[in-house]
């Protein structure tokens, strides 16, 4: 097996939903040991379909849990009583990091936050994902990926003007949190080795969102001006959106003004990049509904997904507007492994490739508690100790 990059380094992950596991998942495909701890009624959104996966024992874990949590080993650990967090402290023995998204204050009131694990564990990074953080005049309130798009900006700049805020089609704040505690995780293992000591990361979906506000958030910071939904439309560059083809919609991003000389001179019409209407890319803008109508003329009798591999290999980027499953099929995405078959689970591939400790998807999603036994026997708990835990409901088979 090849070695990778964070072989190694042991993850406690006491993530749900999403935030969180897929910020362990990165960290999981990459050759960190994972170990998901899930309360007793396991990670809610096992149940968050259809569709679900139907297990050989007849459980059922829906594709939004299924797409976060590969690589995973599992276990279920109640934290509520003492002794489930006994067994926790246990387990952050041999830990780098500790990864969760409880309510700030919810470690705290069972004794096991910050300061206590710091104290007892000086190396250990302990990695909060919360909604808005534990302070400020939002500070403990959930937080909610659709519901921050909507409170920090994000819908009103998505979607078409005619039909006001949109949210994102994908969680962009929940995946961005994920991506965002990744790196912060990283930053602090690289850190500690200088120092010596571990530190508490403090990631919220809020300041994630705004961070994500570019270049809405730049535009509005120098300028002072409001931004607006544009839809396919790009705020800063023209052309940068959707045009309508023979055949299908493609999208154009002539981002200076020697793109849009080539793709004028590849349709035959030198004379657009010609008038002076259009002559910079600050004039484009200015003139945008009559670019949009020039260009959409020239554009309609080609074949769009032939034009558009003839612009991009021109250098001017291009490409047709494809469906889910289109893109998940196409030639490029089977090169670039991005997507794998993991016993007969098909997920998403890992998009950092790196040359000498490739990562990716190895083992499927666990199942709820699968790797329970193993995972405590490692930590020196006896069979008659892993006995006693379940027959306490400190630790549960099968989930409430």
């Amino acid at each position: 097996m090849s070695t990778r990059a964070l072989d190694g380094l042991k993850i406690i992950d006491l993530t749900r939903v999403l935030g969180g596991p897929y910020c362990t998942m990165i960290l999981a495909d990459h050759g960190a040991d994972v170990i998901k701890i899930e309360p007793p009624q396991g990670d809610e959104v096992r149940d968050w379909g259809p569709p679900f996966l139907t297990r050989d024992d007849g459980t059922r874990d829906a594709s939004y849990y299924l797409g976060a949590n590969r690589n995973k080993r599992a276990m279920s650990l109640d934290l509520a009583r003492p002794e489930g967090r006994a067994v926790l402290l246990r387990l952050l023995e041999t830990a780098d990091a500790l990864v969760e998204n409880f309510k700030p204050g919810s470690l705290e009131k069972w004794g096991i936050g910050y300061d206590m694990l710091s104290a007892r564990f000086p190396r250990l990074i302990h990695c909060r994902i919360s909604g808005f953080g534990a302070d400020g005049p939002l500070g403990g309130l959930p937080g909610y990926d659709a519901v921050v798009q909507a409170m920090t900006g994000l819908m009103t700049i998505n979607g078409d003007p005619a039909h006001g805020p949109v949210r994102m089609g994908t969680p962009i704040v929940d995946l961005g949190t994920g991506l965002y505690a990744a790196l912060g995780i990283m930053m602090a293992i690289h850190e500690r080795g200088t120092s010596g000591r571990g530190q508490f990361i403090d990631m919220t979906l809020h300041d994630t969102a705004l961070a994500l506000l570019h270049p809405a958030g730049a535009n509005y910071l120098l300028a002072g001006k409001r931004p607006a939904a544009t839809g396919n439309a790009h705020p800063n560059i023209a052309p940068y959106e959707t045009f309508p083809t023979a055949t299908c919609d493609i999208f154009i991003a002539g981002g200076n003004d020697g793109q849009f000389r080539k793709l004028c001179a590849i349709l035959a019409r030198p004379d657009i990049a010609a008038n002076p209407a259009f002559a910079t890319n600050a004039d484009r803008l200015a003139n945008r509904p009559a670019l949009k109508a020039t260009l959409t003329a020239a554009l309609a009798g080609h074949d769009g997904a032939a034009i558009a591999i003839t612009l991009i290999e021109a250098g001017v980027p291009a490409g047709a507007v494809q469906p889910v499953d289109v893109a998940l099929n196409s030639a490029h995405a089977r090169h670039r492994a991005m997507t794998a078959d993991l016993d007969g689970i098909k997920t998403l591939g890992t998009p950092i490739k790196l040359s000498r400790t490739p990562g990716g998807p190895r083992t499927a999603p666990p199942a709820f508690a699968q790797h329970q036994s193993e995972i405590l026997a490692e930590h020196g708990f006896t069979a008659a100790d892993i006995a006693a835990l379940e027959q306490d409901q400190i630790i549960r088979p099968r989930r409430r």
